[in-house]
């Protein structure tokens, strides 16, 4: 298993656990796992990120806030998604400008 996979899975394992657990952290340790997962992305999987990043910012994490119960949930969890892939944007944008400053993959 690869580090990109390890932090997309500690961050959705974050994202649904800090949605019912308030460390006081819960930012800064979605923005980690994120920023690690974006890093260690495979080429070929950074369009996909960045289009779930945008998506997710531009309203998609409450598309289902009106299910009875369970609506509030999804999108508090999904507004955590929303950060890990926020920062994993951030990473891939970075890591992209390096490559091709650099004119080699970083």
């Amino acid at each position: 298993m690869d580090i990109a996979k390890i932090g997309w899975g500690l961050g959705t394992l974050a994202a649904v656990v800090l949605t019912f657990v308030n460390t006081g952290h819960d930012g800064t340790i979605l923005a980690v796992l994120g920023l690690v997962a974006g890093y260690a992305s495979a080429t070929d999987h950074r369009r996909g990120v960045m289009i779930a990043a945008i998506f997710l910012m531009a309203g998609g994490s409450g598309a289902l806030g009106g299910l009875i119960a369970v609506g509030e949930h999804l999108t508090n969890i999904l507004g955590s998604l929303s950060s890990v892939f926020s920062a994993a944007a951030v990473a891939i944008i970075v890591k992209t400008m390096v490559e091709r400053f650099s004119g080699s993959e970083a």
